[in-house]
């Protein structure tokens, strides 16, 4: 049986200009700009109470309403993933994503995702929309994703992710000295000059993070960031706009930064690592059978330890 969300929205000067569907897909993110378009064309979309066609192009204050109609995951292909199960129950599941391991098939990924080794292992995910996933991660961040079993269950975990309920920490290696925690409170947008990227620009969506110091070394700093919101990349955005990038993100401005006179070993570990140093390592939520509050933790994947700890060695070193 098919899942169906109402939803509505106004939109901004942030998606001025751009067709329906790519407006639609940019506000919505947990939706293909693919299944939109089907939406579209089924009648399914209103804007400002009429019928559009997905080239319809958007303007600022239009009111748009619509019923996302998410079928069972019947079409993706049962393959084996790698991935480490750390919480699993008949209402839910927690996996730890390995990075390089893409959440949902799509252009350039149509097999080998994630979504294809939980029908894989888990047969029963394949009569839920998305596998029961409730939340993505990008293909180079690694760490938790919480997954419904049934429709209850995905009912509710999706409920609790639209109410801000469910609380996600990440580890994140920045580069640059920090003097302490923060909030950056900071609209998000697709950037009209590319349009993979995203960037903070006025007349975007709302979106707020948090952040602490977990350690200083000599030309980077670990950061615990907490995600208030969910927009596309938006640590990797935030943290590029207060001009300390993430290790490796190089969509967002990150270069090569070593201290003077870096130890080889740090050396060594910077300039090997070639994905944004970004790790989910922490997730609660309410289970949705019984409302007690679960809390789940996956340790860090090697990579990012050693070169965490190849920092932290350097420091030391360099402060004897």
């Amino acid at each position: 049986m098919a899942d169906v969300r109402h939803h509505q929205a106004e939109f901004t000067d942030a998606e001025a200009g751009m067709r329906l569907d790519q407006a639609l897909a940019q506000l919505f993110t947990e939706y293909s700009r693919t299944a939109i378009k089907q939406w579209i064309e089924a009648g399914q979309v209103t804007v400002n109470s009429s019928a559009c066609r997905p080239r319809y192009c958007v303007r600022s204050g239009d009111s748009v309403r619509f019923s996302a109609t998410l079928d069972a995951s019947n079409d993706l292909i049962p393959e084996p993933v790698a991935f480490d199960v750390m919480h699993l129950d008949d209402a839910c599941l927690v996996v730890n994503k390995p990075p390089g391991c893409v959440v949902h098939p799509g252009a350039g990924n149509p097999r080998a995702t994630l979504a294809n080794g939980l029908v894989h292992r888990y047969p029963e995910l394949a009569a839920l929309p998305r596998a029961g996933l409730i939340h993505r991660l990008d293909k180079n961040t690694s760490g938790l994703l919480v997954i419904a079993r049934n429709s209850h269950a995905y009912q509710h975990l999706t409920r609790q992710m639209a109410a801000r309920s469910i609380k996600r920490i990440y580890d994140a290696l920045a580069i640059g000295k920090f003097i302490s925690g923060g909030t950056i409170d900071a609209e998000i947008g697709r950037d009209p000059l590319n349009r993979t990227r995203m960037r903070v620009r006025a007349g975007g969506r709302s979106a707020v993070t948090h952040f602490r110091i977990a350690s200083k070394f000599r030309a980077h700093t670990h950061l615990q960031v907490e995600l208030e919101t969910g927009r596309t990349h938006q640590i990797r955005v935030h943290l590029a706009h207060i001009k300390h990038p993430i290790v490796g993100d190089s969509r967002y401005g990150a270069r090569l930064l070593l201290p003077v006179d870096p130890s080889p070993a740090l050396e060594r570990c910077m300039r090997s690592f070639s994905r944004q140093a970004l790790h989910a390592r922490r997730l609660e939520f309410d289970h949705p059978q019984h409302g007690e509050r679960i809390t789940v933790n996956a340790p860090m994947p090697q990579d990012m330890a050693e070169l965490i700890d190849a920092c932290r060695a350097d420091s030391a070193a360099a402060s004897i």
